[in-house]
């Protein structure tokens, strides 16, 4: 049976039910039965859509769809060890953010939802207004009012009501929260078909190395939104048998906001109030993630761990990424920093995996400066 389950109180709802919160005002996440039939998948198109009885979506005349889906792997060497890097970069907005985006507003569409509100620091607004866009929805972005010009361009070229909020990322949050008050909230980071979108990262990866699951995927995190749609991918794919084992998750923060790092190595059972500073990985500056523990105890679950980087690390990882032929933004090369600060301190010989999530024109200004 499909529903909608509370993360805090356990209630459960209907998995059509007009909601992305539970009425205790807890997350809610999804029970769905995936089904995986890989003899039919060889006849499919090369698009996440691939997968689509392993997606919470009733009718297939409710997909928004801008080819989005099956990303290259590429292999990259960090001081002789061979990683695997997923370009989710080439996604038709930018950012593998465009995975969530589309599953979640094929799921507005079917809802009959005519208005949505989201907040963002800039990947995940893009992605919603784009498929909104595309999907007829009306929607309204809010952004911290120093998002970079690019991601704000991209926003208004797509028709959608930008909101500009003074003040911190968090200040940016609460403002769409008390909007979503009377409309339906297209959260990156609460609504749970988001994550169900994102999880199709997993679906690829697996397909991509023969039906098989790499040892260890690394992975940025800020609301954690592809860390936790591993997860979920992954656990459906073992739970299904698919794959006999879960891989290792990696989560990257940036040392000037690390509130699951240090949650993770305090063993904490809830995440610390921590004093955020300024970095140039904007899009992973998150001081209070509304689905923090889940994400702290998903990589616990796995085995995995949380590394940290600085600025420099990242300026770093940007320079040497951009001078093999790769585009990204900061925040993607804060993952590769990451990548190596890992690589050099494993001895693990199995298949280490990552991923660009964002494209270096969507931060154009800001390469422009740190590149000299």
């Amino acid at each position: 049976m499909s529903q909608l389950v509370c993360s805090t109180c356990r209630a459960t709802y209907p998995l059509n039910d007009v909601r992305w919160k539970c009425d205790c005002g807890g997350a809610l996440d999804i029970e769905f039965a995936p089904l995986f039939d890989r003899k039919q998948l060889k006849s499919r198109k090369p698009t996440m859509w691939r997968y689509r009885e392993a997606l919470p979506l009733d009718s297939d005349a409710n997909i928004v769809s801008l080819g989005e889906g099956f990303t290259p792997l590429v292999e990259m060497d960090f001081d002789g060890r061979t990683v695997l890097i997923k370009q989710d970069q080439l996604f038709p907005t930018g950012s593998y953010k465009d995975r969530g985006a589309a599953l979640l507003i094929s799921k507005v569409k079917e809802l009959g939802v005519q208005r949505v509100v989201e907040d963002s620091s800039g990947n995940a607004g893009c992605a919603v207004a784009a498929y909104c866009a595309r999907a007829g929805v009306a929607c309204e972005i809010f952004v911290p009012e120093d998002t970079a010009a690019a991601k704000l361009a991209q926003i208004t070229a797509y028709g959608a009501t930008l909101k500009k909020v003074p003040g911190s990322r968090e200040d940016t949050a609460r403002a769409a929260l008390r909007a979503a008050a009377g409309r339906y909230y297209a959260s990156h980071s609460w609504n749970p078909f988001f994550f169900h979108g994102t999880k199709t990262f997993a679906f690829e990866v697996c397909e991509q190395l023969g039906w098989k699951s790499p040892g260890t995927v690394i992975v940025p995190v800020g609301n954690g939104t592809l860390l936790l749609g591993c997860a979920i991918g992954f656990r459906e794919l073992l739970g299904a048998g698919v794959i006999d084992r879960m891989p290792k998750l990696v989560g990257v923060q940036s040392a000037n906001c690390a509130p699951l790092h240090r949650a993770f190595k305090d063993g904490a059972d809830a995440v610390p109030h921590i004093e955020k500073k300024p970095t140039i990985a904007e899009g992973i500056a998150i001081a209070e993630p509304a689905r923090g523990m889940q994400v702290v105890e998903a990589v616990r679950r796995s085995g995995g761990e949380f590394v940290i980087v600085d600025d420099a690390e990242i300026e770093a990882a940007l320079k040497d990424t951009c001078g093999k032929g790769f585009y990204i933004e900061p925040t993607s090369a804060a993952t590769i920093a990451g990548v190596k600060k890992h690589v050099a301190g494993s001895n693990d010989g199995d298949t280490v995996l990552s991923v660009f999530t964002g494209h270096g024109l969507k931060a154009a200004e800001k390469v422009v400066k740190l590149l000299g």
